[in-house]
């Protein structure tokens, strides 16, 4: 591991998503394969570098000193959610096929949606995952309601 690996930026700042997850080795063999990420660090934290961000993820726990009042959990309702990690690619057609033949479950095919095609999965834990490509976006067209 290099330093350039981590999320430690110089100047400015970096984004990263944190995911409270229930069984770490899961999780990170998930995002690893399903998205070509590299491992940066196993655990405690696991971080996981994808393209240019990182996702950053460990078990949930309750209140520390710099978050008194809040516990950390993952989904338990897989039909409300607050928020999702939303991945942008090149080719949503050929990304859809290679995960199906690796037996990811997509909620539906992608969708056209004239700004973008996009559809969803969930990771090992319920988290909703959009994966998109910007079509119509590019050109001015903006999404059907």
């Amino acid at each position: 591991m290099s330093s350039q690996d981590l999320p430690a930026p110089r100047t400015g700042l970096v984004l990263t998503h944190f995911l409270t997850v229930r069984d770490v080795p899961r999780s990170r063999a998930f995002y690893s394969t399903v998205f070509g990420g590299q491992v940066v660090l196993e655990e405690n934290p696991c971080i996981i570098k994808i393209a240019n961000g990182w996702i950053i993820m460990n078990p949930g726990g309750g209140p520390t000193p710099d978050k008194p009042d809040v516990t950390l959990l993952p989904p338990e309702d897989r039909s409300h959610v607050s928020s999702f990690l939303n991945v942008r690619v090149a080719d949503i057609q050929g990304f859809y096929e290679e995960q199906v033949a690796r037996g990811v479950e997509f909620l539906t095919p992608p969708h056209d949606r004239r700004a973008e095609l996009r559809c969803y999965i969930r990771d090992p834990d319920g988290y909703l995952i959009e994966i998109g490509q910007a079509t119509g976006l590019l050109t001015g067209d903006l999404a059907d309601t």
